[in-house]
């Protein structure tokens, strides 16, 4: 399968299970006394994206949906780079040590 075909079906199931978690923490708030458990494991990449990206350009004043687009967004592209990133060193390194123990 081709890198990026690959990348991008690994941001899209990371969307969806971000978009899950967020969805059944908004819905059990009130059950689990506060978020989800493993909420922030979940969502760590659209969080950080959130912090750091951007909370920066916009004030928290941002209504529900867009915040909620923009950290979907963000966990959707920190994930994609990643994998791509790491499937490109392992493949690097790869060859690199494979060409070696020649």
């Amino acid at each position: 399968m081709n890198l990026f075909k690959s990348a991008i079906y690994f941001g899209l199931i990371a969307m969806v299970i971000g978009l899950i978690a967020f969805s059944l923490s908004w819905k059990y708030w009130e059950f689990f006394n506060g978020p989800l458990p493993g909420y922030s494991i979940f969502l760590f990449p659209g969080n950080l994206t959130l912090t750091y990206f951007w909370h920066p350009i916009f004030t928290e004043e941002v209504n529900f949906w867009p915040k909620l687009f923009m950290l979907l967004i963000g966990q959707f592209i920190v994930v994609t780079t990643c994998v791509v990133v790491i499937t490109s060193l392992k493949k690097f390194f790869g060859t690199k040590l494979h060409n070696n123990s020649k």
